[in-house]
Parts: C-alpha cells; sequence; structure tokens
C-alpha cells in the first residue's frame, strides 16, 4: 500500500533522529551524515520516478538551447526552411520542459517587454508543440502572408480575439511581417520563404509561389495530429466557427466554395451535388485523418512537379477525381477525392464570398448570420479587398484614419425615384443611374480638391451586376436584388485612385473614404461632435450666401454654382471643423478658376472610373465608364465595336 510505504519511511527516519540524540558527539556526526544521505537517496529516487513519466510525453523534443522567455513560448518554422525545400517545414525542436501543459502562454496582444532583444529566427521554428499549445478543441486556425498583408492579418486576429479565440498561428513569408508581429504580441512563426514585402499581385508567379506554401503547410500540420482551420488573409471571422464545424465530425475536410446560387435555406452544408462552382480554397477546415493527409500529400506533390498549375484549380482537380456518393442521408457529406475522404460544401450564404455577402447580402435575405467573409469577387486589387471590408465596417484601421489632417467633406447624394426603380434593369436604365451618381462624385472631387479635405464617398447604387464575362445583368439564380448597393470597386478603380501619381501631370492627390465611414464605432467622438452642415440654396435668397454667419449653429447656407474664390473664402472659417456635409452636390460648383488646375483635375479623375462587363455574345463585351459623359452629347453604352475602339476615354 502507498499509505503502509509512508508509514514506513516516516518510521525510520524518527527511530535515526531517535538514537542521534542519546548517543556520544562522535556517533552524533556520523548519525548525521548517514541520515543526509537517506534524504538525498529518497529525493533522488522520487525524482527519478517523476522524470521518467515526464519524459515519456516529450520524447519527440530535441533539446536545442534554452529559449527567451520573451518569445511568449511560440517556438517556429526554420529561417532555413524555404519553396526549394519544403519538408524542412515544421522538423524544428523546442526546449525540454518537464510539463509543457502547464506552460504559460502570454495573452494575445500582450507585447514582449521593449528592453528585450528580438529573439534569434531559429526560435521562430513551426513546431508540434507551438500548435499543442495554442489549440483549442484540438483545432487551430492558421493564416499566413508577408508584410504587404500586415493591416489584413491584424484585421484577422483582431476578429478572432474579440470572438474570445486565441488558438491561432500566422506564419510570416518574410522577417519584416515576422518581427512586426512579434512585437505585437501576435502568435508568429518563420515560414522561411524569404519572400518579398511588397504585394504580389493576384496571378503573379509570386502568388503562385504563395499558393505552393499554402499545401506544404497544411501538409506539415495535419501530422501534429490537430484539426486545421486554413484561412486566407483576405477574409474575416464575424462569428466563431468552432461549434458550427464541430457539428460533422465525420467530415475528412470542409472547404468553402464560390458558389453564387443557394442550394439551402438554413444554415446546412451545401447540396454537394448541386453545388458546382469551384470549391474556394480561402476558407477550409481538415481533420489529421489518413484519407486528408494523403490528399494533402498528393496535393503538394501535384503543385510541385508542374510550376504552372494554380493550387485552387489543382485542389478541384484531385478532390473531384471522384465526386459521390454520399455519405449518408443525413449530412450533406459526400465521398471524394480517392473514393474515401468524406468532404463536405460550406454553405456559401454564411461562410461567404464576395459575391454572396457584398453583391447579394444572401445571409441578410434568408434571415442568417454570417460567420466569415472572403473578398473575392471584386475589381480592384489588394486595394478594392481592403475598401470592401471598410465599406462593410468589418477593417480594422489605426486611430490616424478616422482623423484625417484637413478633416472631412461628404455630402447626400440625390437619386430621382424613377431612376432608381422604374423601367426595365438593362443597359440604358443602369448607366443612366450610374451617370448620374458620378456626375455628383466628380463635382465632390473637386471641392474636396480645392478644401483640401478627405472625401467620404457616397453609397453607389447598381441595377446591373458586374463580372468577368457575358451575363444577363445579373447571375440567372442568384439572390441578387435590382437595384443592389453595389461595392465601389463596380465603378471606380479603387487602386488606381490610391495610386501615387506626379503632382505636376495629376494635380494633388485626393483622399477619400468609404460611404459608411461615418457610421463607423471606430470614428473618434470629438470628430462626430465637430459638423457644419452645409445647405446649397438659390444665390439672393433670404441667408444665402452669408460667409461667416450661420443661420443656426451648426448649419450655413451657401450659394448654388459657387467658384473658387466663393469657396475658398467660405470655408476658411471653418477649418478647425471635422466634417462638412453638404445638402447636395447638385450645381454646387463651377469648376477651378486656374485653368491649368482644371486641367490636372480632369486628368486624374477620368483615370477614376473602369468598366462595366460584360455584353453576351458580343467581344469584347465591357463597356468604358467616362466620368465625363455629360460633355459628349452622342455618348452611349456600347462595347467598343473593334480592336481600334478598345481603350478607356481618355
Amino acid at each position: 500500500m502507498v499509505g503502509g510505504g509512508g508509514g514506513g519511511a516516516s518510521s525510520t527516519w524518527r527511530n535515526a533522529y531517535q538514537e542521534i540524540a542519546n548517543s556520544k558527539p562522535l556517533f552524533v556526526a556520523i548519525y548525521a551524515t548517514v541520515f543526509l544521505g537517506i534524504v538525498f537517496s529518497s529525493l533522488y529516487v522520487f525524482s527519478a520516478v517523476y522524470s521518467a513519466n515526464s519524459s515519456s510525453s516529450t520524447s519527440w523534443l530535441s533539446s536545442p538551447p534554452s529559449i527567451p522567455r520573451s518569445i511568449e513560448n511560440t517556438r517556429h518554422a526554420d529561417q532555413s526552411s524555404n519553396f526549394s525545400k519544403p519538408t524542412t517545414l515544421g522538423a524544428g525542436s523546442l526546449p525540454p520542459t518537464s510539463n509543457p501543459q502547464i506552460m504559460q502562454i502570454k495573452p494575445i496582444w500582450e507585447s514582449p517587454p521593449r528592453n528585450t532583444r528580438f529573439p534569434p529566427l531559429k526560435t521562430f521554428r513551426l513546431t508540434k508543440q507551438l500548435v499543442q499549445q495554442r489549440v483549442k478543441d484540438n483545432v487551430i486556425i492558421v493564416t499566413f502572408g508577408n508584410y504587404a498583408f500586415m493591416d489584413f492579418i491584424l484585421s484577422w486576429v483582431k476578429h478572432l480575439t474579440d470572438l474570445g479565440l486565441s488558438n491561432l498561428l500566422v506564419g510570416a513569408m518574410d522577417t519584416k511581417l515576422l518581427e512586426a508581429l512579434y512585437w505585437k504580441g501576435v502568435p508568429v512563426f518563420d515560414m522561411g520563404s524569404h519572400m518579398s514585402t511588397a504585394d504580389v499581385g493576384w496571378g503573379s508567379p509570386t502568388f503562385h509561389k504563395m499558393g505552393r506554401e499554402k499545401v506544404i503547410l497544411i501538409d506539415a500540420i495535419l501530422p501534429y495530429g490537430v484539426e486545421l482551420l486554413m484561412c486566407d488573409t483576405d477574409m474575416v471571422w464575424l462569428k466563431d466557427p468552432l461549434p458550427y464545424l464541430a457539428r460533422y465530425p465525420e467530415a475528412d475536410v470542409l472547404t468553402s466554395s464560390d458558389q453564387v446560387v443557394p442550394t439551402v435555406v438554413d444554415d446546412s452544408l451545401d447540396l454537394w451535388q448541386q453545388a458546382g462552382a469551384a470549391y474556394n480554397i480561402g476558407i477550409f477546415h481538415w481533420r489529421p485523418t489518413e484519407s486528408s493527409k494523403k490528399l494533402a500529400r498528393e496535393w503538394k506533390e501535384m503543385l510541385l512537379a508542374d510550376d504552372k498549375i494554380w493550387d485552387q484549380n489543382g485542389f478541384n482537380d484531385i478532390v473531384r477525381r471522384q465526386l459521390g456518393p454520399s455519405v449518408d442521408g443525413d449530412s450533406g457529406l459526400v465521398y471524394a477525392f480517392d473514393g474515401s475522404l468524406k468532404l463536405g460544401v460550406l454553405p456559401a450564404s454564411i461562410f461567404c464570398s464576395g459575391h454572396t455577402y457584398f453583391v447579394q447580402a444572401m445571409y441578410q435575405q434568408l434571415r442568417l448570420e454570417p460567420y466569415a467573409v472572403h473578398t473575392t469577387f471584386q475589381y480592384a486589387g489588394t486595394e478594392g479587398k481592403r475598401h470592401r471590408l471598410r465599406e462593410a465596417m468589418v477593417f480594422y484601421d489605426p486611430p490616424e484614419y478616422y482623423d484625417a489632417p484637413g478633416g472631412f467633406v461628404s455630402f447626400k447624394p440625390s437619386i430621382p425615384k424613377s431612376m432608381l426603380l422604374d423601367g426595365e434593369h438593362n443597359l440604358e436604365t443602369h448607366f443612366s443611374l450610374i451617370n448620374y451618381q458620378i456626375k455628383q462624385i466628380r463635382t465632390a472631387l473637386a471641392i474636396a480638391s480645392l478644401l483640401k479635405r478627405t472625401l467620404v464617398m457616397p453609397p453607389l447604387w447598381c441595377r446591373l451586376d458586374r463580372l468577368w464575362f457575358g451575363h444577363p445583368g445579373v447571375l440567372v439564380g442568384s439572390m441578387t436584388r435590382q437595384p443592389f448597393l453595389c461595392p465601389l470597386d463596380h465603378v471606380f478603380e479603387v487602386n488606381t485612385m490610391l495610386k501615387e501619381q506626379p503632382e505636376e501631370e495629376f494635380g494633388p492627390a485626393i483622399n477619400f473614404r468609404e460611404y459608411s465611414f461615418l457610421d463607423n464605432p471606430s470614428l473618434p467622438r470629438h470628430v462626430k461632435e465637430s459638423w457644419l452642415d452645409v445647405q446649397l440654396c438659390q444665390e439672393g435668397a433670404e441667408d444665402c450666401g452669408a460667409p461667416n454667419k450661420t443661420s443656426r449653429p451648426g448649419i450655413l447656407r451657401f450659394p448654388k454654382r459657387s467658384n473658387e474664390e466663393m469657396f475658398k473664402t467660405t470655408f476658411s472659417s471653418f477649418k478647425d471643423v471635422k466634417v462638412i456635409q453638404f445638402s447636395s452636390m447638385q450645381d454646387a460648383f463651377v469648376g477651378f478658376t486656374d485653368k491649368r488646375r482644371e486641367e490636372k483635375f480632369r486628368n486624374r479623375v477620368k483615370r477614376y472610373v473602369g468598366i462595366w462587363c460584360c455584353v453576351e455574345n458580343h467581344d469584347p463585351g465591357h463597356i468604358y465608364y467616362d466620368i465625363y459623359w455629360d460633355e459628349k452629347s452622342d455618348w452611349k453604352p456600347m462595347p467598343p465595336q473593334s480592336a481600334e475602339d478598345d481603350h478607356p476615354p481618355w
């Protein structure tokens, strides 16, 4: 018995002590030596037993030099691991610990002390222990990227931590991102990619390299025995997905898709028989089963053998090698890949693409709560993705974004009901609606430039959807309503608007914000409360045009068709006002007095608008928007009639 053994040891020590007390001094020293020997021998035995039990659970670890505590106990991928040596990813090691289960993990966003040095790169190695320290319910949520996507990554992490999730890791593809995330207290590991810090651009060779890094990462993590929720950085989580994923414990892989036509109207998996669109690998969940490991391995081998294969196309090809039958009659899972992999297609209504969320608002129409939004189906590169998330108020910007130097200018757009709702939804009615709005925006851009303020763009209404191919106006079977509130990149070239241009040719830059900016909860109180309403009025009317007087506090009546000098004189008195909102832009400004400045302004803004796409059965099928459409009496919405005509209207 354990109790008996303990009592015997106690009795031995007690008798020895009594004998020492009754002996002569010479024997006192002898007995003391014996007594201490017994004590230390006992401690050694207990220590040896404990160490044997502990080491059995961490025998897979090697023992490199000790790592500083300031790393938040994150252990990461070796810098020497790179694209040419993918098998080294995740092969790193950690310092031994007697009981890793009780190691303290610092909270996310708790930065390391500033008086500490940045640890050596080898300490940021991806390891099994790192992953197991961060899992929740055996799930790890992972994204990766380079420094160009730093703000996307911070938004991604912030959404998860706001949802109470800390079981996340970020793979850094360059050391600049690695260091930046480390000092912000974000769990990060080194992917050893040695990648550029610049935006790679969709479809570029570096973009394809990033795709290969993804499958290498999946193949490295699955053997750790954890479930992997793999995400692109251009998506955000709006609701904790773990309970949803747990509803399908038999699934080997659950993937999002580019499905735009609903196959279900509740929150069950999309019907695999009807979900014919591409599976999208920007959001997918992997369980560490033999089937999923085999899929990851074969997918990796396919991509490494042919650098021309896009990772998503490769995934679709290999998964759809066999599709069917259903696993059972209820779950919505299907046998795929080699006939043993159990696959589920996440519902596009709540694991949203850029179309089902920003265009269709499918989740709203079906009265469902979205779990995620991925910024696909957009037309302005990384800048367009960022702007869409800002429009939806799900992108986290620094405080200075909400308090721009010089303040803001906005306006209430004016759209006649007939232009928005009457008649058929066709090319003519769509372009009439868009042209009516862009003329007002053109005036607002001029006023913003004149007053050196940042323009808050208005909401933009469309009658027709925009895609990359010919269609009848909206996708057949989709839930797109007409008209609908369309993303800015449907009409405007957001990336061009943000691009630095030489001032001598294009005039001063014109900063802008998304239409929802003034409703964003992140807008500071001192900005919200510093407001001037400008009501346009006919010159000569009562109280119209009094430069330094307001009819009521916070309200200014200002004459229509004012010139540059009138604007400068009047609004110089309101430089400290954060937000100036005009009641309308109709006939608000007659133009710049300086013709050279007018020319530069025109040169800039005529590049701001893009194309609508596309007319069916016509090549080319796109139609160029023209921000100065009203100056051309014969302007009509027509696609180019020849290759020579296929150019922007400038």
